[in-house]
């Protein structure tokens, strides 16, 4: 159903590295996005036994919406390669990853898989790969070299949690635009968010709550929008209040 290999990239001027983990899907079958929607597995990396490993930053390639038993569903039809910068606690020395990932599988029916990773990075090795960068092309693009000139949130209580507004000054992405919400925090649930254009204006409506029925509050500045449009995915982060 899934493999997983780790393409080990190169190192970058800041002392981190670029490398990528190669996700080869099996014929037919499709995964998912680190939002995934009503009916996805949220991907999840655990590398708790990596060495000269201080953080690791996926860079998750523009996803596709598709219809999964009936409710829409973000990733990827077909095999994918993730960017993923690495951080060492001692610059300069060898990162050793060792771990796995955890992900959903999905074709007729969905499938938890864990896939193992394992891989020597020696500080001076250099495997540029153009698989890497033509991944780190297709992210998002930021919503400052996309046009967006503003973007404001209004929250509301509600009986379970909080309802957002979101007013976006934004150009098209083209097409019919769909957007993620998502709030840094992986216990409190987003619904799916409609989505209203009108000129320049997109206005993005949702519900949250706690996953465990707990009191929330929201940080503007961690919110994160991700527009999908036929032309461009734009990635939003944080607004204002209104």
């Amino acid at each position: 159903m899934a493999n997983l290999t780790i393409l080990p990239g190169w190192p970058r001027k800041d002392g981190s590295r670029m490398a990528a983990l190669r996700i080869d899907l099996a014929e037919g079958w499709k995964t998912y996005w680190r939002a995934p929607g009503d009916a996805g597995i949220p991907p999840v990396l655990e590398l708790q036994d990596s060495d000269n490993l201080a953080a690791i930053d996926p860079q998750w390639p523009t996803p596709d919406v598709f219809m999964d038993n009936g409710m829409r569903s973000v990733g990827y039809n077909q095999s994918l390669t993730v960017p993923v910068v690495l951080t060492p606690s001692s610059e300069g020395q060898e990162i050793r990853l060792r771990g796995q990932m955890r992900l959903g599988v999905c074709k007729d029916v969905c499938v938890p898989v864990s896939l193992p990773l394992s891989l020597d990075l020696p500080a001076d090795l250099n495997a540029q790969d153009d698989s890497i960068r033509a991944a780190l092309a297709d992210r998002p693009v930021p919503g400052q070299e996309a046009g967006v000139r503003k973007a404001q949130c209004q929250l509301a209580p509600t009986y379970e949690g909080l309802a957002l507004t979101a007013t976006l000054n934004m150009p098209s992405a083209g097409g019919s635009e769909f957007t993620i919400v998502e709030t840094g925090n992986p216990l409190i649930w987003v619904a799916e968010a409609k989505t209203k254009r009108q000129g320049n204006t997109l206005t993005v409506t949702t519900e949250m709550m706690h996953v465990e029925g707990d009191p929330i509050a929201i940080d503007r500045s961690s919110l994160r929008f991700t527009v999908l449009g036929k032309d461009q995915a734009v990635d939003i982060q944080g607004c204002s209040a209104s």
